[in-house]
């Protein structure tokens, strides 16, 4: 025994440690890649959000453009199959990319731009900020590969280019920086990613604001002190929140699953997919359904929500998402979270502005598992007046919703139950 820890501490000397001048110059490294990175990509990331902004006033200006859906869906597949992307795995290639070092094509970044304004523009109910992870991350790895990087430093720039997009989408650099490096294996952080994801975000965060693209915040007022009566409240909102999390992801995969056992031909599945949502939207009377949403999600922090939007918004997205159409889910699930809070305070007559913020952070945990990042959003949508109530239900959430999300590349690699190496799938 004595041996072997006679052999261990000999190769540990030998193990070459950066001196300062290779810490220097590794962290100018990182520093300049971070700022290339975050300037390209909030370039990028201003631009889409205006295309975003600009699909969304002109499709609730000009009502029958949402007839033209299922010919967008056309479009969408033609464009994918032109560039001989077949079966497109959205967020979950670039999760792969990090993990594995699969290939990311340059091709990924215009696609997914071109495809979710579409959808956006036709009236498909998606979000936009996994599609932004995808764009970020695609651009990023290329950037990586241009500059002749090592592979593990090619996956560190995958994340650069996720944490810069998210940020120049969303106005949130916290949660940006963090979620790149949580989102791929859940409970091992990617801390060597630290520097160069922090930088990359808030130059996208700076970029974006320069180009006139900003963030979303909203005003949560009224936080009554944290006590037991209203933690336990809270941590019934959590594990509500938590269970409609899971309900949200396995309908999404559900609905993706049976659109391709019945409708394998992807040019008939996305028209059908568009016909339904069509269909869908005038029965409902209502465009509260389409698009990302962010009116209702302002709704809901006004206690003005319909009683049952975020059962309606899981139906239109797995739909919109299932058929084939682009974007991303993580707006559905603040809008679902926001909602659903929104609901929760009207049956017992708390502050909405307060159990809406509660619900997204709660929702948006328990669909990407991932709770600093559910943290941090919180913080920079809502302000640090709700903090306890945040933190208590994102715990909550994260250990509650169990091991399923969005996206199924994504590892356990420790136990949410028990402190044990588990290294399994997520459902």
């Amino acid at each position: 025994m004595e041996e072997k820890n006679n052999r261990f501490n000999a190769i540990i000397e030998h193990i070459p440690d950066l001196d300062l001048v290779g810490r220097v110059r590794v962290l100018l490294r990182w520093v300049v890649l971070g700022c290339m990175t975050g300037a390209i990509v909030g370039a990028i990331g201003a631009l889409f959000s205006k295309a975003i902004g600009m699909a969304t006033a002109f499709r609730t200006s000009h009502d029958l453009i949402i007839l033209g859906l299922p010919l967008a869906g056309l479009l969408i597949v033609f464009l994918y199959r032109l560039c001989k992307d077949y079966e497109d795995k959205g967020t979950n290639l670039v999760i792969k990319s990090i993990q594995e070092g699969e290939h990311l094509p340059v091709m990924k970044a215009p696609l997914i731009f071109i495809s979710t304004t579409l959808t956006h523009l036709f009236g498909g109910s998606t979000g936009r900020e996994s599609a932004a992870l995808q764009m970020g991350g695609s651009i990023g790895y290329n950037l990586g590969k241009l500059c002749r990087l090592k592979e593990g430093n090619v996956k560190i720039m995958t994340m650069c280019g996720m944490s810069a997009a998210f940020s120049a989408l969303f106005g949130t650099p916290m949660t940006a920086s963090f979620m790149a490096m949580e989102i791929e294996n859940v409970g091992v952080m990617y801390y060597s990613a630290l520097v160069p994801c922090v930088i990359s975000a808030l130059t996208a965060q700076g970029v974006a604001e320069l180009l006139g693209a900003t963030g979303e915040q909203f005003a949560v007022n009224i936080v009554p002190e944290f006590t037991a009566t209203q933690g336990i409240y809270t941590g019934f909102l959590a594990l509500l929140c938590a269970v409609v999390s899971v309900v949200f992801c396995q309908v999404l995969k559900f609905s993706g699953k049976t659109y391709k056992k019945l409708l394998p031909n992807p040019y008939l599945r996305v028209f059908v997919g568009g016909c339904i949502v069509v269909a869908l939207t005038y029965i409902s009377g209502t465009r509260f359904y389409n698009g990302a949403g962010m009116n209702v999600i302002e709704m809901a922090i006004k206690g003005e929500a319909p009683a049952f939007a975020f059962l309606l918004k899981i139906i239109f997205t797995a739909l919109t998402l299932g058929a084939g159409y682009k974007g991303g889910e993580i707006v559905p699930a603040l809008y679902i979270g926001a909602t659903f809070g929104c609901l929760y305070s009207q049956i017992f007559g708390f502050d909405p502005a307060l159990c809406a913020a509660i619900g997204m952070g709660a929702l948006f945990c328990g669909v990407t598992n991932c709770p600093i990042s559910s943290l941090f959003i919180c913080f920079e949508l809502f302000g640090f007046k709700g903090m306890p109530y945040y933190l208590l239900a994102i715990a909550l959430s994260y250990t509650f919703s169990g091991y399923y999300s969005l996206y199924s590349s994504q590892k356990i690699m420790y136990s949410k139950f028990h402190n044990k190496y588990v290294n399994r799938e997520t459902k």
